[in-house]
């Protein structure tokens, strides 16, 4: 395949996904709901069949927007080929989900190949390909799964958070990150609806102060109503949604998101790659705050 073929197949992959992902927000744009609000059962943690490891990044986002269109209440996904091989049929009929695989390109590739980088050390290309839930596929029987209580898995949250290091001073009624004083700033708990909001928030704006100089380097600048600032706050909602998955706390929408919703999805729509680069430093903020965990030998 030439490399101007290979060029639009990549672009195709990216308008795609792009594109599923706004009509999933404009779909719930009347409650204020995007891919990433889930309830935090196993549907909110995308896993390969055949890997037994989670999808990451902007395929997690892609799995979200198939699994809240399809009503799937479950998380395991595979390519036909690797149901096949755990003994289970995919149904005729079925509608494919769309993931990606990156990578990495030859050195001797011409440098117009290059979908991205990391910091000149590395050159990336997406190739795309087609998996079905668990939902879609007739003779599996997914292994049963032991599910913490909620008390446990609170109590995991805030310490999860705590293990951040991330100074949190609480009162009053705004919650904010302030890059001068690196300080998270929350209401009290009472404030909040419920704990899962109250975590959710908390991890919003943790997510912000992950991005500092001397964490993952973020450019955290540019203000409200600007392109950058709406990926920003996308990068940090998906980084919530990732977060709270992995602790199964539900991840429901802010009272503010509406002020949000349509700034997105402008990003969105100028730039189809803008989900992928938001999903992609989301997944490097949740990986920067499970590396803060305390590793059990």
């Amino acid at each position: 395949m030439s490399s101007r073929m290979q060029s639009g197949a990549r672009a195709d992959v990216y308008t795609r996904i792009t594109a599923e992902i706004i009509a999933a927000i404009e779909l719930g744009a009347g409650e204020w709901r995007a891919p990433w609000f889930h309830n935090g059962t196993s549907v909110a943690r995308p896993t390969n069949v055949a890997s037994g490891k989670r999808y990451r990044g902007v395929n997690t986002v892609a799995l979200w927007v198939a699994a809240t269109a399809s009503h799937y209440s479950d998380g395991l996904w595979g390519t036909y080929r690797q149901w096949r091989h755990a003994g289970a049929q995919v149904r005729k009929g079925e509608r494919a989900t769309t993931v990606v695989l990156w990578k990495q390109v030859a050195p001797s590739e011409p440098a117009d190949d290059d979908d991205g980088d990391n910091g000149g050390h590395r050159r990336m290309f997406a190739r795309a390909f087609s998996v079905f839930n668990v939902a879609q596929v007739d003779g599996y029987e997914r292994p049963p799964t032991n599910v913490l209580p909620e008390s446990e898995r609170l109590a995991h949250a805030e310490a999860f958070i705590a293990n951040l290091g991330i100074k949190t001073v609480f009162g009053g009624s705004e919650a904010y990150y302030l890059p001068s004083s690196d300080t998270v700033f929350m209401p009290d708990f009472a404030s909040f609806r419920d704990a899962a909001s109250f975590y959710a928030v908390w991890l919003h704006e943790d997510g912000h102060a992950s991005g500092a100089k001397h964490r993952l380097d973020r450019d955290l600048s540019d203000r409200f109503g600007s392109a950058a600032y709406a990926a920003e706050e996308c990068c940090v909602e998906i980084l919530s949604g990732l977060v709270l998955a992995d602790l199964g706390i539900a991840h429901y929408p802010r009272p503010d998101h509406a002020a949000y919703i349509a700034s997105w999805i402008e990003v969105l729509k100028d730039d189809p790659r803008a989900i992928f680069t938001a999903a992609g430093k989301a997944q490097q903020a949740a990986d920067w705050m499970h590396a803060q965990q305390p590793r059990i030998c």
